[in-house]
């Protein structure tokens, strides 16, 4: 049986018509794998025919012309990409290893002169795979290129407490813009969707000397604040007693002009009576004011004006009786 295997075998490939079948049926395999492709959901991709571009196709299994005549790049346009400055990850996991201190990527100058070690990272998605594959030759080096420079340009128009404290949110939305504006000049068809600081300390030589620095500047901005809530709590209690006294003399103000009007008019009305009876009215003011002044609780001296001499009025209360008469007009009670 094997001699006769060997012998049909020989006989089959000696024939040149099987052979060519042979050949035609692995030309067509190999046709019918190149013609199809598939595209993930995450994903688009660029079809060249020829080496030049083509097309631009969704998810989903394609055609396209086999042997190398149509290729398609699938790019990750739903995909956030992430660039690392500063520092790099080592192993990925539940516990992630990180290897710091990359100092010739981290170490900048600031605007008052001083050296401080910066780590951030940048998220962009690619928006236009078309420009991503074909414009810019050393896409990942370009990208880092610009990244550093930008950040390296902000850091340096700025003071190191700044950059440490209050400019970092300033930072880090600046620099997404400008980012974005570099790459659209470039054509590299990516947009930055976030940049984040992530440690801005001083170099290992100055570090303690900068966190003294920094615990002062948290000590007076606590400072400042509590000066400002008690500045808050006690300027309205000094406004609302000001608002009362201002009240109060008001209202004295406003009882003294009525008593006046009221004294004012009194007077008048006297006045009237006096126009019509004079006599009469002069002695009804008399008995009013003797009246008025035996019956007060301290005791009153009278002057005689005709004699110059001061009377107690003890004197005069001790059983003898005193009747007005028309000289008493002339003396006065104090």
């Amino acid at each position: 049986m094997g001699k006769i295997n060997k012998e049909s075998v020989k006989r089959f490939f000696s024939k040149p018509s099987t052979v060519i079948w042979i050949i035609v049926i692995i030309v067509a395999l190999i046709a019918v794998e190149s013609n199809f492709y598939s595209v993930d959901e995450t994903e688009q991709a660029v079809i060249t025919r020829f080496g030049k571009y083509n097309t631009t196709v969704g998810p989903g299994l394609h055609l396209k012309l086999p042997f190398g005549i149509d290729k398609n790049y699938n790019i990750p346009v739903k995909v956030v990409q992430t660039e690392q400055f500063g520092f790099s990850t080592v192993k990925e996991g539940r516990n992630n290893e990180y290897r710091n201190n990359i100092v010739d990527e981290s170490t900048m100058l600031t605007g008052d002169l001083n050296i401080i070690n910066v780590e951030w990272i940048i998220q962009y998605r690619i928006v236009d795979p078309k420009a991503w594959l074909f414009n810019v030759q050393e896409r990942t080096q370009t990208i880092r290129d610009i990244s550093r420079s930008v950040i390296n340009t902000l850091v340096g128009d700025r003071a190191i407490l700044d950059v440490m404290g209050q400019e970092r949110s300033n930072i880090e939305v600046q620099s997404q813009e400008m980012m974005n504006q570099n790459f659209k000049q470039l054509g590299l068809g990516i947009n930055i969707i976030a940049v984040k600081l992530q440690n801005i300390v001083p170099p290992q030589g100055v570090q303690d000397a900068f966190e003294d620095v920094n615990k002062a500047t948290q000590d007076m901005n606590r400072f400042i604040n509590e000066g400002k809530e008690a500045y808050n709590s006690e300027i309205p209690k000094a406004q609302g007693e000001a608002d009362q006294q201002i009240q109060i003399a008001q209202g004295y103000a406003a009882e003294r002009v009525n008593e006046a009007k009221g004294d004012v008019a009194r007077f008048n009305a006297v006045y009237d009576e006096y126009r019509r009876a004079p006599k009469v009215t002069r002695e009804r003011i008399y008995l009013e004011t003797m009246d008025d002044l035996f019956s007060s609780d301290t005791k009153p001296t009278l002057i005689d004006g005709k004699l110059g001499n001061i009377l107690p009025v003890k004197s005069l209360t001790g059983g003898s009786s005193v009747s007005p008469s028309s000289s008493s007009s002339k003396g006065a009670a104090q």
